[in-house]
């Protein structure tokens, strides 16, 4: 952080002369160390990202594959039911024919009976499915966040030690006596 300040602090020296310039110090300007902070951060967070990735993407196609075959569950219902419903207009045909018209009332409670059953599975289906992407976008989110503060904070720690501190202030205090001095 001193070091940007430092750059502004440069910029404002040259400002101050009645022009604009551009520092080329590259050590002052910092873009070493910033190349290397986003270098190493591109290096480790791209596995690690890829990792969570990979592992959430096989969750949800679990996910998809079971609702899959709960799809074909209800699809197999949908299909004896259906078969069983023709096999009931069937006898009520034949009762039909005979003036049996109750059955032909319970024909019509079965088949009024089986659609919203199966219109209930479909939508369950598809909630569970929105519920878990939504869960899985959530959670692969706060793992990213998690790991990338876990690695800018290691990196910050390994960096900063007594010897840039002393260096940072020893800069700082020759940059503001050459500012002062200036101003006299």
């Amino acid at each position: 952080m001193k070091s940007v300040t430092d750059s502004f602090l440069s910029l404002g020296h040259w400002s101050s002369v009645g022009s604009f310039g551009w520092n080329t110090n590259i050590l002052a300007t910092n873009l070493i160390n910033l190349s290397v902070v986003l270098g190493v951060l591109v290096f480790f967070g791209k596995g690690v990202l890829s990792d969570l990735l990979d592992n959430r993407k096989n969750r949800i196609l679990t996910t998809i594959q079971n609702s899959e075959e709960l799809r074909g569950r209800s699809i197999e219902k949908l299909e004896k039911a259906q078969a069983h419903l023709h096999k009931v207009e069937r006898e009520a045909e034949e009762f039909r024919l005979n003036g049996y018209s109750e059955i032909k009332r319970e024909n019509l409670n079965l088949l009024n009976s089986t659609y919203p059953i199966l219109e209930q599975f479909e939508n369950e289906k598809n909630e569970t499915i929105r519920f878990e992407q939504e869960r899985a976008i959530h959670q692969v989110k706060q793992q990213v966040f998690q790991q990338a503060l876990q690695r800018a904070l290691e990196t910050l720690t390994c960096c900063l030690n007594t010897e840039l501190h002393l260096r940072t202030i020893s800069t700082n205090i020759r940059m503001l006596s050459t500012l002062q001095e200036i101003k006299d």
